[in-house]
């Protein structure tokens, strides 16, 4: 590898680093059952809050938990698609990766 390509390889090496750092900084919400239940997560996948509608929380405990996993589950995909577009914008070789 020769000295110019090593320069464009660090260079992309910080850019996937910054974007990386920018993607765990980012929170996601997540919502399960029209907006019941909904659920911050970091890009870091660190769950930040989880908010549940009052009404909701007095019907069926068993419908909220549900609705709880989904709506993690749901601000985990939207990081996931996230980090997908961000990654898949670096063209990165088969095989490369940080």
């Amino acid at each position: 590898m020769n000295q110019q390509q090593m320069m464009k390889l660090r260079k992309m090496q910080k850019q996937v680093m910054e974007a990386q750092a920018k993607l765990e900084a980012t929170i996601f919400t997540g919502t399960a059952g029209g907006g019941v239940v909904k659920a911050e997560v970091k890009g870091n996948h660190e769950v930040i809050s989880v908010v549940i509608d009052k009404e909701a929380a007095q019907d069926d405990l068993e419908m909220v938990q549900d609705m709880i996993v989904l709506a993690i589950n749901d601000a985990l995909k939207k990081i996931e698609e996230e980090s997908d577009k961000l990654m898949g914008g670096f063209n990165l070789p088969q095989g490369f990766g940080f």
